[in-house]
């Protein structure tokens, strides 16, 4: 099937996890999601990375964001690689894993949204199928994959940065605005290119022309 692109609406499928079954569009609702991979359970890296969202579960609250991890594992491994994730975790800070993980033992899912590893031909269960590399969607409440990002297995992925861009997705879609390089929220934003000068004078009465197509204002948004 071909790849998954930004715009693209989200495959619908229904499936195992640590909370419970779901029927994925209807578990997401009117909230944004993060759909992250796993290479497989009891792994390193994934076990720092789940830790790190579990803390991280008040950031994504108040941004309406649903987190779910899948990883090419069963129910039963997953339970137990809680277990872990939540003792090595409190070596950082408390640390309770409540958000789903998908049970993708046979890579349907996986296959679903093109995760799976074609590039380290190591990264393979002992049947010889291959794991999932580190990718990440972000999903609108429309259905709709915003952004996708897939990291090698090596590497552990920066939650500062996703959340980063889901504070700009959702800023954009409510103030016809955009954000510059290394943005943070709070910081100046872009006034979009479609916003005339006159609109942007009613809109953002403190922009600032820069260039012809650039125009920064400052704007206030809940921190």
């Amino acid at each position: 099937m071909p790849a998954l692109r930004l715009g693209n609406i989200a495959p619908d499928f229904e499936a195992d996890t640590t909370t419970g079954p779901i029927k994925f569009h209807e578990w997401i609702g009117d909230s944004w999601v993060i759909l992250f991979s796993h290479p497989g359970d009891f792994t390193p890296v994934c076990t720092t990375e789940l830790g790190e969202v579990a803390r991280r579960a008040e950031d994504f609250k108040k941004r309406n964001v649903k987190v779910i991890g899948i990883s090419a594992n069963g129910l039963e491994e997953h339970h137990k690689w809680v277990q872990d994730i939540n003792s090595f975790g409190a070596k950082v800070g408390p640390t309770d894993v409540h958000y789903p993980i998908i049970a993708d033992p046979d890579r349907k899912v996986s296959v679903l949204y093109d995760m799976l590893d074609e590039q380290d031909a190591t990264n393979r269960d002992n049947k010889g199928l291959p794991f999932t590399i580190r990718t990440v969607f972000i999903i609108d409440p429309k259905k709709t994959i915003r952004l996708t990002l897939a990291y090698p297995a090596s590497t552990g992925r920066n939650f500062d940065e996703i959340i980063r861009v889901i504070d700009s997705l959702q800023i954009g879609d409510k103030h016809r605005v955009t954000t510059p390089v290394n943005w943070k929220k709070g910081d100046d934003v872009i006034v979009h290119p479609t916003v005339t000068n006159d609109e942007a004078k009613t809109l953002f009465p403190e922009f600032t022309q820069h260039l012809p197509y650039l125009r920064t204002t400052p704007l206030k948004v809940d921190q």
